[in-house]
């Protein structure tokens, strides 16, 4: 991701113009499936509240973000076979409505511009992860997710394993990711409590 930033402006005009005509959801429980895309392939989704993980398939992590978050806005234009879903990971809200009435939205308020904001900073996202993760060896691939885990807030660090999710995100094995995070906490360079990440001193570029 060029920018880690969301086009929260871009958001708000979507969101103002979309919620009229959403139905409303809400989901109190962890690791519910919020949208999956066999089921919700024509349907654009709006999370205003909580925290959520993105799937790509059945097992593979894409990654962990707070809302707001838009899913499905893509398919208004165009078709994909790539499955995501959306699981919850909090108390989340928001709302859906079919991504027919969603081009009409975005036509009619002239929210293009907004639309591809939104759809960039995706984008980026999707390339910064492969950028840490294809190419890289095991040490490279931990090391730039311990690094991006450190650009989340405090309360999102303290709700997330570390262990399980570098494994769910680059699929090495837990006891190799178990090895390397025990060796950087030994030689103090990074600093968890009760499986989580408090903070990184300093990371070696190679282990």
């Amino acid at each position: 991701m060029l920018s880690v930033d969301k086009p929260f402006l871009e958001f708000g005009k979507l969101d103002k113009c979309l919620s009229k005509y959403g139905e409303r959801f809400e989901y109190e429980n962890e690791k519910q499936v919020i949208y999956s895309g066999d089921v919700n392939k024509d349907e654009t989704f709006v999370i205003l509240k909580g925290v959520i993980s993105l799937m790509w398939g059945d097992n593979i992590l894409v990654g962990i973000t707070q809302a707001p978050f838009i899913m499905g806005l893509a398919d208004v234009v165009m078709k994909t076979d790539v499955k995501y879903k959306l699981i919850t990971e909090s108390h989340c809200t928001g709302y859906h409505l079919p991504a027919s009435k969603t081009i009409s939205i975005i036509e009619q308020c002239q929210l293009w511009r907004e639309a591809f904001s939104w759809l960039a900073w995706q984008h980026s996202m999707l390339e910064i992860r492969d950028l840490q993760l294809i190419g890289n060896n095991s040490y490279d691939q931990i090391r730039a997710t311990l690094i991006s885990m450190m650009k989340w807030d405090d309360l999102l660090r303290s709700r997330v394993g570390v262990m399980n999710y570098i494994h769910q995100r680059t699929r090495i094995s837990r006891s190799v990711v178990a090895e390397v995070l025990a060796a950087l906490r030994k030689g103090g360079y990074i600093e968890m409590n009760k499986g989580k990440l408090l903070n990184i001193n300093r990371l070696p570029f190679e282990y």
